[in-house]
């Protein structure tokens, strides 16, 4: 007798599937705005509910994911809501190694992936550094602060490099340590109130900077 196998959806194209059904259906306005990433992304309107209320912003972030689920889950989840802006923020769970060793090659090549589809279906594209981190809860035996840094430094070379917008989360949030302090963390990896609310105007200005000039 075959044993018995259970389909698993990786990049959870499954998640948002009503949601984005009901979207597709709804006019929000020319100018929508998604949000793609990962734990950080999907908890923001949890902690910090008003940056995202009255606005034509949808979340699209997914606890724990690495930039090859959200790759390929992009077209559902962005392209096909048709926003005119995507803003991206990914990286962090791919240095812990959520689903497997990454190279930062690797984390890049997926993230420009995900510029380059949003760049060819007329999408704008803000695109944001990591945050701070130099320990991972989930992932004590990792010291992910160095690369970090590096792959921040490699995404800011390609936004200048493509006439992109780019977001510094990091240097404005970053403490002595290389890591995320107190102030703005309650576990040294998520944002808190106060941590989303340095965010908020940073983003707010590349978001309404975009849609005006690019």
């Amino acid at each position: 007798m075959a044993q018995k196998t259970q389909a698993h959806d990786w990049p959870y194209l499954n998640k948002y599937k009503k949601e984005n059904a009901a979207i597709k259906d709804a006019e929000i306005g020319k100018r929508r705005v998604v949000f793609m990433g990962d734990s950080i992304t999907e908890f923001w309107p949890t902690v910090n509910a008003n940056f995202f209320q009255g606005k034509p912003y949808i979340n699209r972030g997914i606890s724990g994911q690495t930039t090859p689920q959200m790759l390929l889950r992009f077209r559902a989840d962005v392209i096909n809501l048709k926003p005119a802006l995507v803003v991206i923020l990914a990286g962090g769970n791919d240095i812990a190694g959520n689903t497997g060793p990454s190279t930062l090659e690797m984390i890049q090549n997926n993230i420009f992936s995900m510029i380059e589809l949003a760049q060819a279906n007329g999408i704008k594209v803000v695109l944001c550094s990591v945050l701070p981190a130099n320990y991972f809860y989930w992932k004590p035996k990792e010291k992910p602060a160095d690369t970090i840094i590096a792959l921040n430094k490699n995404i800011e070379h390609y936004t200048e490099s493509y006439n992109i917008t780019y977001v510094d989360y990091y240097s404005v949030m970053v403490d002595d340590k290389k890591g995320l302090p107190l102030t703005y963390s309650n576990d040294g990896v998520h944002p808190n109130k106060a941590g989303y609310q340095v965010m908020e105007p940073l983003v707010e200005k590349a978001i309404q900077f975009t849609l005006a000039t690019q």
